[in-house]
């Protein structure tokens, strides 16, 4: 099993930056990639970005390319995203989530760990 606590929410004005980070505990030795996703009320959980804990190796969606960069820190077992340059439109809960493999995924199914959630919200 493998536990995930998101911090670093908060509220920020457009234009401005954001890191929200997310600790992984339990059993976390291993091939996994761990995602961020994004979610407002009414609408589809949606993939951010994806890091791989082994190779590195990184992938975003349209919306956030160029603006937000995912990181890792295996000494502390935590994954990073560094948002810079926020919209309004990407106030959402943020999500961090984990699977074991070599894919890098982007859909919610593929992702079997979750954590709470951390709300971030960009005034205009």
């Amino acid at each position: 099993q493998v536990q995930l606590a998101e911090s670093g929410g908060g509220l920020v004005q457009a234009g401005g930056s954001l890191r929200v980070s997310c600790a992984a505990s339990g059993r976390t030795i291993g091939n996994y990639a761990t995602a961020w996703f994004r979610q407002t009320p009414g609408k589809e959980r949606e993939f951010v970005a994806v890091i791989h804990w082994v190779s590195g190796q990184t992938s975003y969606s349209d919306a956030v390319k160029g603006r937000f960069t995912i990181s890792k820190d295996d000494a502390k077992n935590t994954v990073f995203l560094q948002m810079d340059r926020l919209k309004p439109e990407d106030t959402a809960v943020y999500y961090c989530a984990a699977r074991q493999g070599n894919m890098l995924l982007f859909t919610r199914a593929n992702y079997n760990y979750w954590g709470q959630g951390t709300q971030v919200t960009v005034s205009s």
